[in-house]
């Protein structure tokens, strides 16, 4: 099944999260752009604090949904994050791994959208995927049940730490740009949350990845 984060974090999770919890082989991509995107650009439960959507015009002031935790927790589903601009091989790798595994997978695409306001352009979406991992706002991992069995941490961190500034990728997009450019104050206080829930997720990851 492949859907987009409006489907599959949002009005159509709950068919979601029944599927990963029957064990079922069954294998889910989900394409998060992080907003509704055929239908205008709507906020989402994807869409991260800051960011400027439809229904959230001064920009959102809740975290995004963690859907590929939430997952995790069964303990029984393949789960893997990607940005195929960023890292080619771990998503060549997390493909292979979901559709071999004898159960629920799930993997989540970071995909650059036309709703984001690239101001480089759409044309440059697989650099933008890399500069978003780069800068820490967007984190590459797999968990697989099957390395338990063999004595091995399931969670594997893809994602090295933050080369790049945060809140320079993310004002590289119109989203959030505008925010800054109509409430500063409001941008400046959002963006160090928005930052904030990010180094937190990554730091989670590591002590997932450690233990």
């Amino acid at each position: 099944m492949i859907g987009g984060d409006g489907w599959a974090y949002d009005i159509g999770y709950g068919g979601v999260d029944h599927v990963l919890s029957t064990e079922e082989d069954v294998n889910i991509f989900v394409l998060d752009t992080e907003v509704y995107s055929n239908t205008g650009g709507q906020a989402s439960k994807s869409t991260p604090t800051s960011a400027v959507a439809k229904f959230a015009f001064n920009g959102k002031v809740t975290n995004k949904k963690n859907l590929g935790l939430m997952a995790i927790t069964y303990g029984s589903v393949y789960v893997a994050q990607i940005a195929m601009g960023a890292n080619y091989n771990q998503t060549i790798q997390a493909i292979k791994e979901a559709e071999s595994y004898p159960g629920p997978s799930l993997i989540i695409a970071y995909a650059p959208c036309i709703s984001h306001g690239i101001k480089t352009g759409m044309s440059s979406s697989m650099h933008e995927a890399k500069k978003a991992v780069d800068a820490g706002y967007w984190h590459l991992y797999r968990y697989d049940p099957r390395r338990r069995e063999a004595g091995k941490n399931p969670f594997q961190l893809d994602s090295k730490s933050p080369s790049q500034s945060y809140q320079d990728f993310i004002k590289g997009e119109i989203r959030y740009a505008q925010l800054k450019n109509t409430f500063p104050e409001e941008a400046a206080r959002l963006f160090k949350i928005s930052q904030e829930q990010a180094e937190e997720r990554y730091e989670l990851y590591k002590r997932l990845s450690e233990s």
